[in-house]
């Protein structure tokens, strides 16, 4: 990793967090695929952050909402299954923050500038969206599918690099 080291200890509580927010992602876009009528459409509706006028006209036209949709559900649902197998790690880490921040960008509770009244909780411009998306970054930066997930097998198998090990 570029001259830093990380503890066994450390890579293994990384992962665990890797696992957690993969399996977040997945449960989301699987609940949303098994369910018929699930829509978008109410939420963007009821955007109101810097791009309220390009969510909302998104949910106005049908073609969109359903491009947006599919994309959603199983953009959600893929990049959980990466994040959970430790498979192109990296990549799903920096697809994943796309989605939440675009979710965080949606609707950022920043009481006063586009809404007086926060639509979940009371959150003051870090909400459960901003600390995932923190969540991922540091699981783009340590890699951790290199040391416990199926990066590691693909790279030993494609590069015939020595694999990485936690210290």
């Amino acid at each position: 990793m570029n001259g830093i080291t990380v503890s066994r200890g450390s890579m293994i509580a990384i992962t665990a967090l890797r696992v957690l927010v993969g399996w977040h992602f997945l449960y989301e876009g699987l609940t949303k695929l098994t369910a018929p009528s699930w829509s978008s459409a109410g939420y963007l509706k009821q955007a109101r952050g810097p791009l309220a006028e390009f969510f909302r006209g998104l949910a106005a036209d049908p073609g969109r909402l359903a491009n947006a949709d599919l994309i959603t559900m199983w953009g959600l649902t893929i990049v959980g299954a990466l994040l959970i197998l430790g498979l192109f790690t990296r990549l799903a880490a920096v697809a994943g923050a796309a989605f939440v921040f675009l979710f965080y960008i949606a609707t950022p509770p920043f009481i006063g500038y586009f809404y007086s009244i926060p639509t979940e909780g009371s959150y003051l411009i870090v909400n459960k969206n901003l600390i995932e998306i923190a969540a991922l970054a540091v699981i783009f930066t340590t890699r951790s599918g290199l040391y416990y997930g199926l990066d590691r097998i693909i790279r030993g198998a494609v590069t015939k690099r020595p694999l990485l090990r936690a210290a």
